[in-house]
């Protein structure tokens, strides 16, 4: 029997969930093969949002995807345990309670902050590179708003007031641009005058975003003046104190709260590693991401330390990295296992984007030769977008949905590049009498229309009758025969037109494109060469009948509502391409659409059906695993 083959994945982060969930599914039929990611923590936070959790825009869950979700009837067992040491000669992970063997290896630890060596800054700063950070600094700021409300010294009220983000890279931009929104909020909330609070970002750099065109770095400069940011560059930081961060020339600023977001290096593991490293404890690889030291060794993510071939530096630090090297170290693993040809490491990267609080962003995007820039709505949209497409690879729709919900729907004080037109919310008990009438509109339809369908199950009503085509005709002569029959078809029909004209007025226009379909699926679906009705015709009747009584009970009782509202729209929207719509239909299908949310939540069924479907749902096998449920 072939011995198994173990691949160990060491860190939660971008890169090693990217590349486990890619070696399970290319080992998914392979019983010779395990793969197992370890981290010390239960879940993969989303580095990229931190500062949206730090500055109150989102709540702390929405950073954070629990890893067993996202392995869930994956061929990746998940080991919660801290590795302390790794032994490359014999193939093994050490922690203090535990040791596991590999005989691949993939380092995906990621980064944190570095200090340069300066006074202060581990111990009086604080950091933005975890969930942790992100929790424990949301509540740093508002203690201080806390303790300035009651402050009657100047100084130290000032000190409380004032916040400083050191660094003016991605991180600190998009930290400091979401305390400059929230602060509004800030000083509603603790009765503090807007002029008081104070907001810099410093950097020794002479410009902030340094790798951005002139044109974006001027726009963002901007938004963070107009947000009340002061922008110092040119500054070095020489030192950190319990309430003073103090720059080069002898300047100081006094605060009791300092950010720190100028840099970042390896993790401490990765600086134990008895392995050639490079650029802040970056481990050099091949072109393979095979470790220069060990073939068995793979790194993907910030860890990564390649110069592709006509580059002159090293790969970036950055998500699409991680995206790219955790498909390449797949690839190659499998290859080197199946005995195939490895691929070496091409990136072509696509730009970057920032935020600037939660309504404006800038970003210089394209391909490598083709970049272009965006800022503002555009620029937003291009974030959103790719942070769903990440989330639908890490966690499929559940990920996604709970993000639009959190960006665009949860949104406080408008914070969120739509605006609050989609976070504002009224009590679902308002819909209460529209849903019952909706509802016994469709029944009273459905219930008058039913002794027919009983009575003479062959008639056919609901379905415009076909219109007799002449040159279809066997012989002039039968056309002149059929004649006076026609005339008089055609003078009932329009006696029933008239009278339905009368009654309901006259039905709404169709555009000349929609008949078209509609008369090409009537001929095909309903009618027969002859003239008459198919027999699907008849079914399609018969289910329109029992689908208004049906949709008008559920929304009467309030049960399944939004998919009763879905059908009801469903059928308006028949009825009115069919072209026998009256006027009275547009109240139907608006009625419809304002139905389609949750009405059924209060005095209704739903309230209590629903709960018991969700937690029947979700413990399905295949649900789970591809992520089709919201929690």
């Amino acid at each position: 029997m072939e011995e198994k083959k173990r691949i160990v994945v060491l860190g939660g982060g971008y890169g090693g969930v990217l590349t486990a969930k890619k070696l399970a599914k290319k080992f998914k039929k392979d019983e010779n093969v395990e793969i197992a990611l370890i981290d010390k923590k239960p879940y993969h936070t989303m580095l990229t949002e931190l500062h949206e959790v730090a500055a109150g825009r989102v709540p702390e869950d929405s950073i954070r995807i629990d890893l067993k979700k996202i392995f869930t009837k994956r061929k990746v067992d998940v080991v919660l345990d801290e590795i302390a040491e790794i032994d490359f000669k014999n193939k093994l992970l050490k922690s203090n309670n535990s040791s596991y063997k590999y005989d691949y290896l993939v380092i995906g630890t990621g980064s944190k902050p570095t200090t340069f060596g300066i006074p202060g800054v581990e111990e009086y700063t604080h950091k933005l590179w975890s969930y942790e950070d992100a929790v424990n600094l949301r509540e740093h700021i508002l203690n201080m708003f806390r303790m300035a409300a009651k402050e009657n010294n100047k100084v130290k009220r000032q000190k409380l007031l004032t916040f400083v983000v050191v660094g003016a890279g991605f991180t600190g931009v998009e930290m400091i641009g979401e305390l400059g929104e929230w602060k509004d909020r800030l000083c509603k909330d603790f009765y503090i005058d807007k002029n008081e609070v104070k907001l810099y970002i410093v950097d020794a750099l002479p410009k902030i975003l340094p790798i951005f065109p002139d044109k974006l770095i001027k726009k963002a400069e901007k938004r963070l003046k107009k947000l009340g940011v002061d922008i110092i560059t040119g500054a070095a930081i020489t030192e950190v104190t319990k309430d003073a961060v103090k720059l080069s020339e002898n300047r100081a600023i006094e605060s009791n709260t300092v950010i720190w977001a100028a840099g970042i290096e390896g993790s401490d593991i990765v600086g134990k590693m008895g392995i050639e490293q490079k650029g802040r404890k970056r481990i050099v690889t091949n072109d393979k991401l095979q470790s220069v030291d060990f073939e068995n060794v793979y790194v993907v993510g910030d860890n990564i330390f390649y110069i592709p071939e006509g580059e002159e530096k090293p790969v970036p630090q950055m998500v699409e990295n991680a995206e790219h090297s955790a498909d390449l170290v797949a690839h190659n693993i499998y290859a080197d296992i199946k005995g195939n040809h490895k691929k070496s490491y091409k990136p072509k990267f696509h730009g970057a984007m920032v935020c600037i609080g939660g309504r404006y962003g800038v970003a210089h995007i394209g391909t490598p030769n083709n970049f272009f820039m965006l800022s503002g709505f555009f620029a937003m949209f291009v974030k959103h977008f790719i942070n769903i497409v990440y989330f639908f690879q890490v966690a499929g729709f559940n990920k996604c949905w709970s993000y639009m919900l959190h960006e665009f729907f949860h949104v406080k004080d408008k914070r969120s590049f739509v605006g609050g037109h989609f976070a504002k919310s009224s009590p679902n008990f308002w819909l209460v009498v529209l849903r019952v009438f909706v509802g016994y509109k469709w029944l009273e339809e459905g219930l008058n229309k039913l002794p027919k369908i009983i009575n003479d199950p062959g008639k056919i009503f609901l379905i415009p009758a076909p219109v007799a085509d002449a040159s279809s005709a066997a012989s002039v002569q039968a056309a002149t025969n059929t004649a006076v029959q026609a005339t008089s078809a055609a003078s009932a029909a329009a006696s029933k037109a008239a009278e339905a004209a009368s009654q309901w007025g006259t039905a709404l226009p169709v555009p000349e494109f929609i008949q078209k379909i509609v008369k090409w699926s009537m001929n095909t679906f309903f009618y027969t060469g002859d003239g008459g009705f198919t027999t699907l015709a008849h079914i399609f009747q018969t289910c329109m009948v029992i689908g208004e009584i049906l949709v008008g009970l559920c929304l009467i009782v309030g049960l399944f509502t939004a998919l009763a509202s879905i059908i009801s729209i469903a059928m308006g929207t028949m009825i009115w391409a069919s072209g026998m719509a009256p006027s009275e239909m547009l109240w139907y299908l608006s009625a419809g659409i304002a139905l389609i949310g949750g009405s059924g939540s209060t005095f209704g069924l739903d309230y209590y059906v629903l709960p018991v479907l969700k937690n029947w749902w979700k413990n399905i096998g295949f649900v789970r695993k591809l992520y089709l449920y919201v929690d």
